[in-house]
């Protein structure tokens, strides 16, 4: 898919570059054509101070885009290194072909459900067809910038809250292919598009906020009350048996609480039958020991 994008990308970039400069060739006329010899002859006369003149260079990361007479010369930009101009007819526009990067304002948008939000990011481009970006736009550094703008309220309007926090890699995707698409005839390739941060009305902050801490408080709740079933259970199992019958080998009593509650209450049982047992002693003969 990529593949195929770029492809695209390189065939409209052609097209536009043929039809900038379909005409060059022999489009001078006889008056430019006079002037383009004029100006070589001139050249040639002043040869030792003329050479200063002429000569240009550009740095590796640099293309010049030559005019003559106005006219764009040739299909591919000069450069890096050395390269020639004629001093009276021609001149020339450095184009950086390094990548930029620059942010993009805080912008206030209103998403799909109706929930007002400010989003800033930041775009990475650089320029991949220096006669294009001379030649289509007059700005485009400039021009990107705004477009970002427009392209990040534009994209971000579609989305609800929950997927502006929580796909921030699938916008910031989105942003990339739509600049993509509409700064290639400017020459712009956008490699990267970063949503930076996303800053929420404060009470919709204090609302987010409560509604966590009651979640978090009813996760917490489950925890006491399954230790109070378990309480009640030992307590009614504690009320069938003796200390020693029933603290060690059942599970149920395996925190402390539930073990004190089970003691407490099968020594109120064993304090009840031996009251018992004291008061008619022919019934029970073992309590008396």
């Amino acid at each position: 898919m990529e593949m195929e994008n770029n492809m695209e990308s390189q065939k409209r970039q052609v097209i536009s570059t043929d039809d900038l400069i379909a005409d060059r060739t022999g489009s001078q006329g006889c008056c430019g054509w006079f002037l383009v010899i004029l100006s070589g002859l001139f050249v040639l006369l002043t040869f030792p101070v003329s050479i200063f003149m002429c000569v240009k260079i550009v740095q590796e990361y640099e293309r010049a885009v030559i005019f003559r007479l106005g006219r764009i010369t040739d299909r591919k930009a000069k450069g890096p290194g050395i390269f020639f101009v004629l001093p009276c007819t021609d001149s020339f526009i450095k184009v950086d072909l390094r990548t930029i990067s620059f942010d993009i304002p805080p912008q206030e948008i209103l998403t799909k459900d109706s929930v007002t939000v400010s989003v800033d990011g930041v775009v990475y481009f650089r320029v991949n067809d220096p006669i294009s970006s001379v030649a289509n736009v007059s700005n485009a550094d400039y021009s990107t910038r705004l477009l970002a703008q427009t392209t990040l309220r534009n994209v971000l309007g579609t989305k609800n809250l929950a997927e502006v926090l929580s796909d921030r890699e699938g916008i910031s995707h989105s942003m990339q292919s739509t600049l993509d698409v509409a700064t290639d005839v400017w020459g712009i390739k956008v490699e990267r598009v970063e949503i930076k941060d996303v800053k929420l009305p404060h009470q919709l902050q204090r609302a987010m906020a409560a509604e966590a801490e009651a979640s978090r408080e009813a996760r917490a709740k489950v925890p006491a009350q399954t230790g109070q079933r378990a309480r009640k259970r030992a307590r009614s199992f504690a009320l069938d048996a003796d200390v020693e019958a029933f603290v060690f080998p059942h599970a149920a009593c395996a925190d402390l609480k539930t073990c004190q509650d089970a003691c407490e209450c099968a020594l109120a049982r064993k304090i009840s039958t031996r009251a018992s047992c004291s008061a008619e002693p022919s019934f029970c003969q073992s309590c008396s020991s």
